[in-house]
């Protein structure tokens, strides 16, 4: 791959990971809730899910499943209910105040595991990267390099919008001090992850 594709590959990086989705949405939650440092679990966690899609279309299996209209229905309705889920959970948490720490449920490990889930169930991901793998590959040349080149590319330039999104969304805590106010912000993050799960039970193949 040359220097220039990479290049045009990168600003279509970008592109996917600055758009508005499931995982900016579970990053912008956690980064106001728990800061840059304490989001860093749930962003890798997105990386896991998102690495396991580019495996996964990589090794073929991909286009195997972006062909099975019941393999996709499966895959996205887990998605859909588990982004409810997600909502709900967080429109009900309870605000936490300065004198409180966080709760047990709240640990680094499980909001590693959400956040991989979040990505692992999003078909869209699957459709994208088959559509898209193809446009840079150049014929002729070995397809493995190119291939590690891209995911390593899509992973790396994930990780650093997410944690701009994160810590954009750090800096709103200083205005969370009432619990009125955590709780507000709970109610539209958690309305956010049902509007994800909306988003994702209305997209259809093309």
């Amino acid at each position: 791959m040359s220097l220039t594709v990479w290049l045009t590959f990168v600003v279509a990086a970008v592109l996917i990971s600055v758009s508005p989705g499931a995982g900016a949405v579970n990053t912008m939650s956690n980064g106001l809730q728990y800061g840059v440092r304490r989001s860093v679990p749930s962003i890798l966690g997105l990386q896991l899910g998102y690495g396991a899609q580019i495996l996964l279309v990589g090794a073929g299996l991909g286009a195997i499943i972006a062909s099975s209209t019941l393999a996709l229905s499966v895959i996205k309705w887990l998605g859909v209910a588990y982004l409810i889920w997600l909502g709900i959970q967080k429109w009900r948490e309870p605000v936490v105040t300065h004198s409180e720490s966080a709760p047990a449920e709240t640990s680094n490990q499980k909001r590693f595991w959400q956040s991989a889930f979040v990505n692992l169930t999003n078909p869209k991901a699957t459709i994208f990267l088959v559509a898209l793998f193809p446009q840079f590959l150049v014929a002729g040349e070995p397809h493995g390099p190119q291939l590690a080149t891209m995911g390593i590319t899509l992973v790396l330039v994930d990780c650093m919008v997410m944690l701009g999104y994160a810590l954009l969304a750090s800096q709103l805590y200083r205005f969370m001090t009432t619990p009125r106010r955590q709780k507000r912000m709970n109610q539209v993050f958690g309305s956010l992850f049902v509007v994800a799960a909306v988003a994702l039970a209305s997209f259809r193949r093309t």
